[in-house]
């Protein structure tokens, strides 16, 4: 067979007008932007400027080792004192947070998904050719699917920051407002994303299912659910990263987790405060990735 070489390939590549006007008015629109926006402002790095950012800088640095030579047992005394005055208390809250909020996203979401899925509820689910039909019931069927995503919607539309401002005025400032807001914003989106995994599944084994005398529910549980659960815990554990994140800035509200004591630092000009409660927040996000690459290897693995 006569192998054509790589610029040869590259000349008989498809070329697509609409594609190609995309990129270069995007291309245009990007360079218009930088030009426009004062993003390249000579006066950005005057000397004043640098200086500023060195100081910012070195005021990250742990206090006592502010302009002196790095001495790892000072920082991690500076350290420890910071985590027993708040910083364990901030972790617990945040984490515990962040858990209950997922753990209601992801019970309410997985529910909801079911009635979502429009292969699942419909008269006769994963069937080809129907036996019967009426009019009255697919009506039904399509009024529960079309009920379910707009109710996902309106969760997901509303942003976890009102949802917070609106349960506050409700509740007072405790955790149940963040964990409240967080809960309903991502049971919108992990129903919705739920309710696609299952659209997507082959149709064969829940086919094969129903055509055994499995009820929706049977089949629900005992294939929708083995087939659907390592996608189902990427998006678990994706959704808990993000509800971590949304836990440090709900604090700023006044909760008293990661984000309280990052405001209540920023308040004060402790630079280095701040700068040490963002990486305690990193890292609970850090830990929660290999939790999360664990627990869908292993699930990979027993299925």
């Amino acid at each position: 067979m006569n192998e054509k070489t790589l610029p040869e390939l590259y000349r008989a590549r498809p070329r697509n007008l609409v594609v190609r006007g995309s990129l270069t008015a995007m291309l245009i629109l990007i360079a218009g932007i930088w030009l426009s926006g004062e993003f390249l402002d000579p006066q950005a790095f005057t000397d004043q400027r640098q200086e500023n950012i060195a100081r910012f800088l070195n005021e990250l640095r742990p206090y006592p080792l502010q302009s002196t030579t790095f001495d790892a047992s000072v920082a991690l005394t500076w350290a420890h004192s910071i985590m027993q005055e708040k910083g364990w208390d901030a972790l617990r809250i945040t984490l515990a947070i962040s858990f209950a909020a997922i753990t209601l996203a992801g019970i309410f979401g997985g529910l909801l998904a079911l009635p979502a899925a429009r292969n699942l509820t419909r008269a006769e689910p994963f069937v080809i050719n129907r036996t019967s039909r009426n009019r009255m019931t697919d009506l039904m069927w399509s009024t529960l699917v079309g009920a379910t995503r707009l109710l996902l919607i309106f969760l997901r539309a509303i942003p976890e920051y009102v949802w917070a401002f609106l349960l506050l005025a409700l509740l007072g400032p405790t955790a149940w407002p963040a964990v409240l807001a967080l809960a309903l914003h991502n049971t919108g989106i992990f129903g919705k994303l739920a309710a696609e995994v299952i659209e997507d599944l082959p149709a064969g084994p829940l086919r094969s299912q129903t055509g055994m005398g499995a009820s929706r529910l049977q089949v629900a549980a005992f294939t929708i659910l083995p087939l659907t659960l390592p996608r189902l815990l990427l998006f678990f554990f994706y959704r808990w990263e993000t509800c971590v994140r949304e836990a440090t800035v709900l604090g700023m509200l006044g909760i008293v987790s990661l984000g309280f004591w990052i405001q209540d630092a920023r308040a004060r000009n402790f630079y280095d405060e701040m700068f040490f409660l963002i990486l305690l927040g990193a890292l609970i996000v850090l830990l929660g990735e290999v939790i999360s690459t664990w627990a869908r290897w292993y699930v990979r693995r027993a299925s």
